[in-house]
């Protein structure tokens, strides 16, 4: 078991709690870098459809785990990034400039969206969101002139001083791509998280009065939010329209946005490895039921086996499971397991009950 000895206020706010945790995420990335090695062609789109999943995961824990402000709309920023992207892309604007702008365009879209947003709470937020979501499809589909509708957009090759990525031709660049956003993303959400304003978001989080009495900005604070949470999004999408190579009006819809906040609720509510955790589940949950369907194919004679609704279904029944046994989602369920062979055999079933976390004051709003 390890032990901080803490001597001044600057080790709370530190990126990493000990050498030995840089060590572990410093293996973590060299082990990341060196996967196309190790992987074939299929495998190594799998993992980069995890990274995608992972930023936009990122960008929905900021507003929802971070913040408590539930969001069933990020599918429609998730759209807006892509086709901001795409669109700058063919009107001349290079790769490297476009992608950034891109999570500009969105931010600035989800922080007028927060303005009246921000006055809503709970299910009244979400309902507002997912609305958005809706509203998205026909959106799209009444700015044909600039995203061509129903009919979708490809595509184009993305060029970065000269050298081509494309997510069929050169899985091994486009991985790598992927790879450095996501890091660059991990890094400005945690290094947010020891930010002031990231300490706003937390207190908003557990109570909106309290937060109030401590001089916190409550609508600042969630327009913000929102803003950044949408920002990342808009990345995630751009990265997801080069990902599927072709989409279209349909390609992200209110469904999307449900399946990514389910996503980190079984990841972990409230942690960066939730993130992570939840998109591997959703980016591999299809190919495990489709290896499975296959191989019971096989077992029962039948080429195969095909079962309407199973991925929805099974996706449900994992979620359900985690809200009745485990609220705190994987990385909760691990903490839980780390903490139990640390102290071992002095821990105790006890440690891990669950407390009330709602506050009285909250009765005053």
């Amino acid at each position: 078991m390890r032990i901080h000895f803490k001597t001044s206020y600057e080790n709370d706010i530190r990126l990493f709690p000990d050498r030995w945790s840089f060590f572990v995420y410093a293996a973590l990335v060299a082990g990341a870098i060196i996967l196309p090695w190790l992987l074939d062609d299929f495998f190594l789109g799998e993992v980069t459809n995890v990274l995608i999943w992972a930023i936009a995961g990122l960008g929905l824990m900021l507003l929802t785990g971070q913040t408590g402000q539930a969001s069933l709309g990020h599918a429609a920023f998730l759209a807006l990034g892509c086709y901001s992207c795409i669109i700058l892309m063919e009107h001349g604007v290079p790769f490297l400039l476009a992608f950034p702008l891109a999570g500009v365009i969105t931010g600035i879209f989800g922080t007028l969206f927060a303005i009246p947003a921000v006055r809503l709470h709970g299910i009244y937020l979400a309902i507002a969101t997912m609305a958005l979501s809706i509203l998205a499809d026909d959106i799209i589909v009444m700015l044909a002139p600039w995203t061509d509708g129903v009919s979708g957009k490809f595509a184009p090759t993305i060029t970065i001083f000269g050298l081509e990525i494309e997510r069929w031709t050169t899985p091994d660049r486009f991985y790598w791509l992927v790879l450095v956003v996501t890091i660059l993303c991990t890094l400005a959400y945690r290094n947010l998280l020891r930010a002031p304003l990231g300490r706003a978001f937390a207190a908003v989080r557990d109570s909106e009065v309290s937060a109030t009495a401590m001089g916190v900005h409550i609508a600042f604070t969630k327009a913000a939010a929102f803003g950044l949470s949408c920002a990342i999004t808009g990345l995630a999408g751009a990265l997801m329209g080069f990902y599927a190579g072709a989409f279209n009006n349909e390609t992200f819809s209110v469904v999307i946005s449900i399946s990514l906040l389910m996503m980190i609720v079984i990841g972990g509510l409230g942690s960066i490895h939730g993130a992570f955790f939840g998109a591997i589940i959703i980016a591999f949950l299809p190919q495990a039921l489709s290896m499975a369907s296959d191989t019971i194919g096989g077992l029962l004679g039948a080429n195969n086996v095909a079962i309407p609704g199973l991925e929805t279904g099974v996706f449900g029944a994992i979620l359900i499971l985690f809200i009745m046994f485990e609220p705190m989602g994987i990385y909760g369920r691990w903490l839980k397991i780390r903490t139990w062979f640390e102290l071992f055999p002095f821990a105790r079933k006890d440690m891990f009950k669950r407390q009330k976390s709602y506050l009285k004051t909250e009765r005053l709003r």
